[in-house]
């Protein structure tokens, strides 16, 4: 595809606005760098207004950098759709079932690929699982929402259900190190591992100046670096995703005696793109600087229409 003239989706009305309004501004000014003439779309919740505004700024392709509910779950994708123009990243099909934690973890299940024991739980329902657990919203990003609840935590968020809906997903929490893969249409760009004081990847870690430091390549036996790569591509095909998706998982080197293990924890179809992001970082260290790598996502943008 030729484009050039792109849109960039950016704020929208999630709890993840302002991490996109930040993805916005640097897709922007990466694009530009690359030559495309650029219109920045500061999206509420108003899908008229949307409609509107890309109406009037009539692009070839639109660059979406949403994050979370309405943004990254098939909502927008389903407008686009509507109006025939090319996205980046995944469809509506396989945005829907990707942000869906519970419905993505069947998909995986069902491909083959690991994942932590767990289930859907409603409020008042006892967890499946013993302690330590983690327990999750079923439709957030950026781990917003996420509890680890340890063997002498004090907090227990079944019990006071600081959620908004009435289902969470839990899951056993699984020990040792935390991995990230790029995925860039047919091929799992590098493995890379995050480590925090926060204790877990959580919101702050993801975003803050120094919240977490990335080591890449990640330091793993060449086998579990290959293992990664296929379990995030086999992910990221199971769901039906196209474009650029990033899959977390968890490698448990914490057993005497025992091979690690790689958990598949999820898949995140519209990665951040700031400057603490993690898919720039793998991809830089390939050889694809920022510009060159917005400039794939636009020119193997697509539309289910």
């Amino acid at each position: 595809m030729s484009a050039t003239r792109v849109s960039v989706l950016m704020g929208g009305a999630s709890s993840e606005r302002e991490v996109s309004l930040r993805s916005g501004q640097a897709v922007g000014a990466a694009l530009e760098q690359a030559g495309y003439t650029v219109t920045l779309v500061e999206c509420g919740h108003d899908p008229v207004t949307l409609i509107r505004d890309l109406r009037e700024s009539r692009p070839d392709v639109v660059f979406n950098a949403l994050h979370g509910r309405f943004g990254e779950d098939g909502c927008v994708q389903g407008i686009l759709n509507l109006l025939g123009v090319p996205y980046t990243h995944s469809g509506l099909l396989a945005s829907a079932a990707a942000m869906d934690k519970a419905f993505a973890r069947r998909v995986f299940a069902a491909a083959g690929l690991p994942v932590a024991e767990g289930q859907v739980v409603h409020r008042g329902e006892a967890p499946p699982v013993p302690r330590p657990y983690v327990v999750k919203p079923l439709n957030e990003g950026s781990s917003v929402g996420v509890h680890i609840v340890h063997q002498n935590s004090n907090n227990d968020p079944l019990a006071d259900w600081p959620f908004m809906g009435d289902e969470v997903l839990v899951e056993a929490f699984i020990p040792g190190r935390e991995l990230t893969v790029a995925v860039m249409g047919d091929r799992a760009l590098g493995v890379l591992e995050i480590t925090s004081e926060h204790g877990f990847y959580d919101y702050d870690a993801k975003y803050a100046p120094g919240g977490s430091r990335h080591i890449m390549p990640a330091p793993l036996p060449p086998e579990d670096t290959a293992e990664a790569g296929r379990l995030a591509l086999a992910a990221h095909r199971a769901l039906g995703c196209r474009g650029v998706s990033r899959a977390d998982l968890r490698y448990d080197d914490t057993r005497p005696g025992e091979a690690p293990r790689l958990v598949l924890l999820e898949v995140n179809t519209q990665p951040g793109m700031t400057a603490t992001s993690l898919v720039p970082d793998i991809a830089a260290h390939v050889g694809i600087s920022f510009p060159e790598l917005v400039r794939w996502m636009v020119e193997n943008a697509q539309c289910d229409a």
